[in-house]
Order: structure tokens, then C-alpha cells, then sequence
């Protein structure tokens, strides 16, 4: 089964981090992405932009609405995201623990709904 471990930390603490405090998370993020690889788990992965980059999109009685930032004002922001193959929840509350970030925000873990083939089509 598919999860999503979604990574949620405070920007402003990567952002007064020394180049070298950050230099090490990125190869700590490297290693651990490895790791995935090597066991078979890794199907995705990426960081995202800043806040500052974020577009949010709503529709209200057919009007869209577009504001700049994220959707609401929150202590911790969704920073990236890892897609894992995992026989169980365990397992993938497993990688997620190993996920440098949960040292400082939290990683939600979330199965993945499938959607059959038959569906899409």
C-alpha cells in the first residue's frame, strides 16, 4: 500500500539556521531519501516552494477566489512530501520517524485512497 508522508515544519527555523546546520539537514534528507530507494519504498518525493510562493484557490457560489499565501496561518507549514510503498501503517510510521524534519515539525502519515482503473476511465 501507498502513503503519504507529509512534512510540516516552521520555515523560520531552516531560515536562521547557519549554511552549515542547513548543508547537514539536506544530507541527512539525501541519506534518507537513499535509504528509500535501496529498500524499494520510495515512489516520490519533492520539497515545495515557501509560503510566500503558495496560491490558494477557492470557489464560492461559482466565484473563483484567489489569494496569495497558504490557506490558513499556522505555527508549522507543509514543506514537502514523501509517497512510500509499506506493507502497514507500522512500517510507514517507521520511515516517517526517520524523517529529519520530525525532529523539529511533525509528518503526517496518510494512506493513499486507490482509485481503480475503471474509475479513471
Amino acid at each position: 500500500m501507498q502513503y503519504m508522508l507529509l512534512i510540516y515544519d516552521d520555515e523560520r527555523h531552516f531560515r536562521d539556521m547557519s549554511e552549515e546546520e542547513r548543508g547537514k539537514i539536506f544530507q541527512e534528507y539525501g541519506a534518507f531519501t537513499q535509504g528509500l530507494r535501496d529498500r524499494g519504498a520510495f515512489v516520490a518525493g519533492e520539497p515545495l516552494q515557501p509560503i510566500s510562493a503558495a496560491t490558494t484557490v477557492r470557489v464560492r457560489d461559482g466565484e473563483q477566489l484567489v489569494t496569495d499565501g497558504p490557506f490558513a496561518e499556522t505555527k508549522e507549514q507543509l514543506g514537502g512530501y514523501y509517497v512510500v510503498e509499506a506493507d502497514s501503517i507500522d512500517e510507514a510510521i517507521e520511515h516517517a520517524a526517520k524523517i529529519p524534519s520530525a525532529r523539529y515539525g511533525s509528518i503526517e502519515v496518510r494512506p493513499i485512497m486507490p482509485i481503480s482503473a475503471e474509475a479513471n476511465a
